[in-house]
């Protein structure tokens, strides 16, 4: 979800800062894991359709972590927050447990902070919290790791347009699947300038994801893995323009039993409500109906700020919640403390209609961009 604050469009270069930076290195990789479990991501994957919808289709059973094929797994990372100045702030440490299609576990322990969610057998959603509440990658910690693609299963072709082209890397060359939205105005079907534009940079050779932007935000994926014939970043950074924002090592990767005791939820946890990742909802492929803005706000550009030639994108995460009103809302990046009060005081004010599951009005996990140019 974008916002247009002090212009209408949003000008980039070619590449987003960062992405020329991680096509000089994308493709490393690592033996992990116990063996038999984790190994390199070397071996030659199904190999470079020609198109680009075709692309999506071929990776997504590679990213399939929630198969009945899996042997039951387990994970853990370590993550590190950054404050809106790409300062390094808080680090934490995350678990998951996966047993079976329905039944796997999602623990983060930080300074402060110790939450577990369990989702059992009999389809409920249980949880226990003690301290702060969780920020905003903290929570979409498992569709970072483990679900980084949209689903082409969800991807309304008949409103896109997908550009691919191959692309000079340090170890030869990637394929960049371009993202185009379209949508008609006054008789005439518009397209999205590409500048704007989801894009997703592929290894040709295996159909690893390495690199994705999207919403003026970028993911760099390296030290790619097998875990059970599925693709695992080891390493994961997430920036805004130069702003670092957020990172994930992968510290180990084993195998479990499926009784194993930590799938068994805490005696006090308590039943929680369901929360929908606006990215994870595309990849699962469910009927998310999207919500639509009602109320906006538009954000002041501050007198202080601009005579201070301050500009640029505040990138906020929040929750829109099943009230349609803005829930969670956090500064993930800035250029200033002065341009965050302003992007912030404008988007807690918004109100969209609810987001709908199978026409149930649930809570969305989303990012949203205020921009704000000395040229307007």
């Amino acid at each position: 979800m974008r916002s247009r604050g002090a212009q209408e469009e949003r000008r980039h270069s070619c590449y987003p800062d960062g992405i020329m930076r991680t096509l000089c290195f994308a493709a490393l990789y690592l033996l992990v894991g116990a063996p038999g479990f984790a190994q390199t991501a070397g071996d030659t994957g199904p190999g470079l359709p020609k198109d680009p919808r075709a692309i999506f289709e071929a990776a997504a059973p590679l990213y399939d972590f929630n198969s009945p094929e899996l042997k039951p797994w387990h994970l853990k990372a370590t993550y590190q927050l950054y404050d809106e100045k790409g300062k390094p702030s808080e680090q934490g440490t995350y678990e998951y447990w996966w047993a079976s299609p329905k039944v796997y576990r999602s623990t983060w322990t930080r300074a402060g902070v110790s939450v577990s969610d369990w989702h059992t057998a009999e389809g409920t959603n249980m949880r226990k919290a003690n301290g702060n509440p969780l920020r905003y990658f903290e929570r979409a910690l498992n569709t970072i790791l483990l679900s980084p693609l949209p689903s082409y299963t969800a991807l309304d072709f008949n409103k896109m347009k997908l550009d691919l082209k191959m692309v000079p890397s340090g170890s030869g060359q990637l394929a960049r699947v371009i993202v185009l939205r379209q949508w008609e105005q006054n008789g005439r079907l518009l397209t999205q300038s590409s500048d704007t534009a989801d894009r997703y940079f592929f290894d040709p050779s295996t159909m690893a994801l390495l690199l994705s932007y999207s919403n003026a935000v970028t993911k760099e994926f390296s030290q790619i893995v097998k875990m059970q014939g599925r693709h695992l970043p080891r390493s994961i950074a997430i920036s805004a323009g130069k702003q670092k924002i957020f990172t994930v090592s992968v510290e180990a990767i084993d195998g479990i039993s499926p009784d194993d005791a930590a799938l068994v939820p805490a005696a006090d946890a308590v039943l929680e409500r369901l929360t929908v990742d606006h990215l994870s909802a595309r990849q699962s492929g469910d009927d998310v109906t999207k919500g639509e803005l009602v109320t906006k706000t538009p954000p002041v550009y501050p007198l202080v700020a601009k005579s201070m030639h301050q500009q640029g994108t505040v990138v906020l995460g929040a929750v829109i919640g099943t009230d349609g009103r803005i829930h969670d809302l956090e500064v993930l990046a800035s250029p200033s403390p002065l341009l965050s009060d302003s992007a912030k005081d404008a988007v807690k004010r918004w109100v969209y209609k609810p987001y709908l599951l199978d026409g149930a009005a649930v809570e969305v996990e989303t990012t949203v961009n205020v921009i704000y140019s000395l040229s307007q």
